[in-house]
């Protein structure tokens, strides 16, 4: 049987790349049209919203909200893909480096931030993934891009390592900040773990792993998972009938995206107030 409309919040295992993992929920949901906000690398471990049926059109505006990270980050020595799975291209003591040195440093990569990411990520070069082009021997320079780094805090130091939380935008590489905190305190520093442990409104304790997910899906079906990751806008029936064919509607004068409820609780679409009037961006009813 097809698995509802809706999100399921996957606890990604080790090793898998977010692909495998669609490809498992494919199989499970016994349908393809399954997608994935946001990627996580194979090393990373953590929350994964994926949409399945009409909550796939979700996934592009979830994929734009803050995210959390759990991570540990080694100073000392730099690699070149600025995590663990990277060679190492130089070491250096990091034994001097102060708990204060360590703030001072944390400090300036928080806020507003312009953060060139890691050679090895997934943006495109001239249509061309940047980790495909290092891969095949390029030296790739990616520009800076904005991004919002709203927390970036020590919970544990262990020696060279240590243990950060991260509140950032999405956009934001923490390969990256691992590698330029390395980098201000003079010794070098990369990843050698990372946890996603929320994506928007969804943490780890309603993510599944892919086993607890073969034994019972656990989908948030659609109307619920707007709900959750969006600001609500109750409509009149006349408004909800306008909406569920594309027609826009007086602004709600709220920003970003909404929402659009009916008042027997079906979500009609999602909203945006764009030229003086809502518009919907993604609409849903009729199915």
């Amino acid at each position: 049987m097809t698995a509802p409309d809706g999100l399921l919040v996957v606890d990604k295992p080790g090793g898998w790349t977010s692909h495998d993992v669609v490809g498992r929920v494919r199989r499970l949901a016994q349908t393809r049209k399954v997608g994935h906000a946001g990627t996580l690398d194979p090393m990373a471990t953590g929350v994964l919203v994926l949409g399945i049926g009409r909550a796939t059109r979700l996934l592009g505006h979830l994929a734009l909200t803050d995210k959390t990270y759990d991570a540990t980050i080694r100073l000392g020595a730099t690699t070149v893909t600025d995590d663990a799975e990277g060679e190492v291209v130089e070491v250096r003591d990091a034994s001097g480096v102060t708990d204060e040195a360590l703030a001072q440093a944390m400090a300036a990569l928080t806020g507003d931030l312009q953060q060139v990411p890691s050679s090895v990520s997934a943006v495109k070069v001239d249509g061309v993934r940047s980790y495909a082009r290092v891969r095949a021997g390029e030296v790739v320079e990616l520009k800076a891009r904005s991004v919002t780094v709203s927390r970036f805090d020590v919970r544990e130091r262990r020696g060279d390592d240590l243990d950060v939380t991260v509140d950032c935008t999405s956009g934001t590489y923490v390969r990256a900040l691992a590698r330029d905190v390395g980098a201000a305190l003079g010794v070098g520093g990369h990843l050698t773990a990372l946890r996603r442990t929320r994506v928007g409104p969804f943490g780890l304790d309603v993510a599944r792993t892919l086993e607890q997910a073969a034994e019972e899906l656990g989908v948030v079906p659609l109307d619920a998972a707007v709900d959750a990751a969006f600001p609500r806008r109750e409509l009149t029936e006349d408004e909800a009938t306008a909406l569920s064919y594309g027609k826009k509607l007086v602004a709600s004068e709220r920003p970003g995206t909404l929402g659009a409820f009916a008042a027997d609780g079906r979500c009609i679409a999602l909203l945006e107030d764009r030229d003086g009037v809502a518009r919907p961006t993604v609409v849903f009813a009729p199915a």
